[in-house]
C-alpha cells in the first residue's frame, strides 16, 4: 500500500472516531423521552475507585419518562443515588426499597436553549478534532519523498473532500440532535 493511500485509510480512520465520538455524546444529551445511555456520563466512587455507573447499576427506561436503576450491591443505593442527583444533569433520583426511580422534569425552553448550547458545543469538539486529523494528515503528506507532485495534489484534493464530508455529516447529526431537542 502507498503512503498516500495509507495516510488517507488513516485519516478517514481518525475521522469516524471524532464522528463517533461526537455522536455519543449526543446520545447523553437528554431530549424529551428517557434513554438509558442518558447516565453514562455518571460516576460513582466505590470500593474506593470512581466507576461509571453502569458498572455498579442496571440501568432501564420502561416509561418515556423514567429510569430504573437496579443497584447490583443494593448497600450501595444511597451512593448511586447521591452520584446521580449530584451529575449535574437536574435528575432528582427518589429510592423505593431497592430500586432507584429517575424520573425526567418536563423541559421548558430555557433548559432547551441550554440544552442545544451543550450540543453546539460537542459538534464543534468533534470538527475540531477532524480538523487536527486534516492537519496531520497534511504534515505525513508533505513527508512523503517517493511520489510524484500530482499525486500529492490529488491526495491533497481527497484529503479535502473527505475533511468536508466528515464536517457535513457531524452539522446533519446536530442538526437532527438539536430538532429532537427543540421538539416540545
Amino acid at each position: 500500500m502507498s503512503d498516500i493511500k495509507r495516510m488517507l485509510n488513516d485519516a478517514r480512520a481518525e475521522m469516524d472516531k471524532a464522528l463517533a465520538s461526537t455522536k455519543h455524546e449526543f446520545a447523553s444529551i437528554r431530549s424529551g423521552k428517557a434513554t438509558t445511555n442518558m447516565l453514562d456520563t455518571v460516576r460513582v466512587e466505590m470500593y474506593g475507585q470512581q466507576m461509571n455507573l453502569n458498572q455498579v447499576a442496571n440501568i432501564s427506561a420502561p416509561e418515556p419518562r423514567l429510569l430504573l436503576v437496579t443497584p447490583y450491591d443494593k448497600a450501595q443505593i444511597k451512593v448511586i443515588e447521591k452520584a446521580i442527583r449530584e451529575a449535574d444533569l437536574g435528575l432528582e433520583p427518589s429510592t423505593q426499597s431497592s430500586i432507584i426511580r429517575v424520573p425526567l422534569p418536563a423541559m421548558n425552553e430555557q433548559r432547551r436553549k441550554e440544552l442545544a448550547k451543550v450540543v453546539h458545543k460537542l459538534a464543534e469538539e468533534g470538527r475540531i478534532a477532524v480538523r487536527h486529523a486534516r492537519t496531520h494528515s497534511r504534515d505525513v503528506l508533505k513527508k512523503v519523498k517517493d511520489e510524484s507532485e500530482d499525486d500529492i495534489k490529488h491526495a491533497e484534493k481527497d484529503l479535502q473532500k473527505l475533511h468536508d464530508d466528515y464536517i457535513h455529516k457531524i452539522d446533519d447529526a446536530l442538526k437532527a440532535k438539536e430538532a429532537e431537542i427543540m421538539e416540545v
